[in-house]
């Protein structure tokens, strides 16, 4: 049933613009090209799918490299109903080979609707190369913006399914920068028959929390560093603590004392398993119990009792006590004060709210790195906070409860499968003759309890989302460059196969803690199994905006090259410079116009501003990987406070047309290369 269900969707995400071109081949041959395959009633293929090699030609081919082909044809279609075709003749004769661009033209040309659509009729022969690489370990695609490297990331997942198949059955994460983005991409995996995916936000990685919180960058930086790797482990040992004083236990016999010597060597004990924290805490309670139980012999032996003369009555005794102690409150009171019970979120917010428990678990970080860890709402969760609870959770580990649900899991799981061993064993009879099937023959002992179980019914990608310990068979990271240390290392716990496409531009990073090397983090977490692809031609972007951005680039940030952009609408960039009182007037004014042409419309403001009209209103950072027809970027100078990313990525989100607003002088690089409105 899943498998049809599984079946039905890739039809149905299909269906739209099923067959995007046709090659014909210099024997004759030709073959079309489809979102997904489809075979005829006599297994003769209908449709070759866009990931299959039969497929590359299409998007490799040029008139000087043919690869056997004389045409290519590409169909512009709406539905179910074909718009037009525009041919690539490459048999030498010279008739055109234009289709191709045609083609990518009418797509980048076409108004967006909000949501991105995926690009398997217009793949360029750079993307198609990295769509195709198969490669273990980490590929990264970087590219400045309107390069598609998100869109070939995607691809990628699409065709590594494709020719992977076992990969589908623990699923894909894809993570991107906020929800926003997530919604933008959601459709394209869809379209191209793909489900088995999970999409988070680096605030949503663990199960039960999702926020978008963020911290102020020194916060972020100190959270996101290597550093608090050493800082949760120190938290967690400084929870395995020594009483002050001696803490009697009164029996009915006897009075006993935990003592400072007495907890130490039964902590001792505790950390000598290397189990973690909540699962050595079983440990560390039936050390205190076996020392007290004796400390409890000798008193009431004291003066009168020899155990080595009189063993089996000091056994006693130490069994009486021990069976006291074990349900004493003072003992209970003492162990969970001592090695308390404890989950992430218990760990942490106490941590931040105790300024004399981070002087112990920071001790290594500097004053002002510890006081960032310090705040008075414990439980108010930031994305930084993210890694550290996952972190927190391998230290722990999971609680009693947890641990005795799953031991009656396996137990139940144990009891159906000998249970069904013993019915096997009474249908097994000798056959009468060799014909006869026996129910041996038609399932084992584990088929058999298996039925007997409540199936679960999610997709594997509701299970993978609900799961902190799922293991991914690949992950998708977009807008890497923003990723900390720490929330690496809870992707890469979820992938221990390290099998990860990583897209990002590092012009385009604004995180403190963010990444500054492409080889450096790859090497960190696939030491030689890495490879990097730079895609530098900009599709979405025309040239007249492209060239506004790149000179902000070049004032602010000059070590990043900017891409190249392919294309030009005639439209000049444009800004206006208004008063203070007058600015919020101007933007409705400015997004009126705009909103009534075709497409959409973005406001990307750094300053607070009332909902517009027509047009969504977004910060820089909010507006990360997503494209409009028409953009209004407000105030730019403020953009810059947190450095030229921001700026950078406000200019290039628009495909068609650009206005700046601004109320103060205008920062390097737009001075001049804005027409003044």
């Amino acid at each position: 049933m899943r498998s049809l269900t599984a079946r039905i969707g890739r039809l149905r995400g299909g269906a739209d613009g099923l067959c995007v071109g046709r090659t014909d081949a210099a024997d004759g041959g030709r073959t079309h090209i489809g979102r997904i395959g489809l075979l005829d009633e006599d297994l003769e293929p209908l449709l070759v799918d866009w990931r299959a090699p039969a497929a590359r030609p299409f998007y490799t081919a040029t008139a000087a490299h043919p690869d056997g082909l004389v045409r290519r044809r590409h169909y512009r279609t709406r539905g179910r109903a074909v718009l037009d075709a525009h041919d690539d003749v490459l048999d030498g004769t010279g008739a055109g080979a234009d289709g191709s661009d045609a083609a990518l033209v009418a797509a980048l040309e076409a108004p967006r609707t909000g949501t991105m659509r995926d690009i398997v009729a217009t793949i360029r022969a750079e993307q198609d190369e990295v769509i195709r690489l198969d490669r273990t370990g980490f590929v990264v695609i970087e590219g400045g913006p309107g390069t598609g490297k998100t869109a070939v990331a995607l691809h990628r997942v699409a065709y590594l399914l494709y020719t992977h198949p076992h990969l589908a059955r623990r699923g894909v994460l894809v993570v991107g920068p906020h929800p926003r983005f997530l919604e933008h991409i959601s459709a394209v995996l869809p379209s191209l028959g793909e489900t088995d995916v999970v999409f988070a936000t680096p605030g949503a990685l663990l199960p039960g929390l999702a926020t978008t919180a963020a911290e102020e960058p020194r916060v972020a930086r100190v959270k996101g560093a290597l550093a608090m790797v050493d800082v949760l482990a120190a938290a967690v040992a400084d929870r395995q603590e020594l009483p002050a004083g001696p803490v009697p236990v009164e029996l009915d016999d006897v009075t006993v004392e935990i003592t400072r010597e007495l907890a130490a060597a039964a902590r001792g004990r505790a950390r000598a398993t290397g189990q973690r924290h909540n699962e050595a805490r079983a440990t560390f309670a039936a050390a205190l119990l076996d020392a007290l139980a004796e400390q409890a012999v000798d008193r009431i032996g004291a003066g009168w009792l020899a155990p080595r003369e009189s063993p089996e009555l000091a056994a006693d005794l130490r069994i009486d006590a021990r069976a006291e102690l074990r349900g004493h409150p003072a003992v209970h009171a003492a162990v969970d004060a001592l090695w308390p019970e404890l989950t992430p979120r218990q760990l942490l917010a106490q941590l931040y709210t105790a300024p004399e428990r981070v002087a112990v678990a920071a001790a290594g970080l500097p004053p002002a790195d510890r006081s960032a860890l310090l705040r008075t709402d414990a439980i108010a969760w930031t994305v930084s906070d993210v890694p550290l609870l996952d972190e927190a959770a391998e230290l722990l580990g999971p609680t009693a409860a947890v641990r005795r649900q799953d031991a009656d899991a396996r137990r139940r799981a144990t009891d159906e499968r000998r249970y069904a061993e013993e019915v096997l064993q009474i249908l097994d009879t000798e056959p009468a003759d060799e014909d006869e099937v026996r129910a041996a023959d038609l399932l084992d002992a584990d088929a058999l309890a298996q039925r007997q179980e409540e199936r679960d019914h999610r997709t594997v990608a509701e299970r993978a989302g609900a799961d902190r310990e799922w293991v991914y068979g690949h992950v998708v990271v977009d807008e890497a460059q923003e990723l900390s240390e720490m929330q690496w290392r809870v992707l890469v716990r979820r992938c221990p196969t390290r099998s990860f496409t990583v897209v990002g531009d590092l012009a385009q990073r604004r995180s403190a803690a963010g990444a500054r090397s492409w080889a450096d983090l790859a090497q960190r977490y696939a030491p030689g199994r890495w490879t990097h692809r730079v895609l530098r031609v900009c599709y979405r972007t025309p040239a007249e905006i492209m060239s506004v951005a790149a000179a902000v680039l070049d004032a602010h940030d000059p070590g990043h090259v900017p891409p190249e952009a392919v294309r030009s609408t005639g439209v000049t960039p444009w800004s206006r410079e208004v008063t203070p009182g007058a600015l919020v007037a101007a933007v409705h004014e400015a997004a009126a116009a705009e909103a009534a042409r075709p497409g959409t419309v973005a406001v990307i403001t750094a300053r607070p501003l009332p909902a517009v009209p027509g047009a969504v209103v977004l910060a820089p950072h909010e507006a990360k990987g997503l494209e409009f027809d028409s953009v209004l970027v407000v105030e730019p100078q403020r953009m810059l406070d947190g450095g030229a990313a921001d700026l950078y990525v406000a200019l290039t989100r628009a495909t068609q047309r650009l206005g700046v607003l601004h109320t103060g002088p205008l920062p390097a690089g737009l001075r001049g290369a804005l027409a003044t409105d």
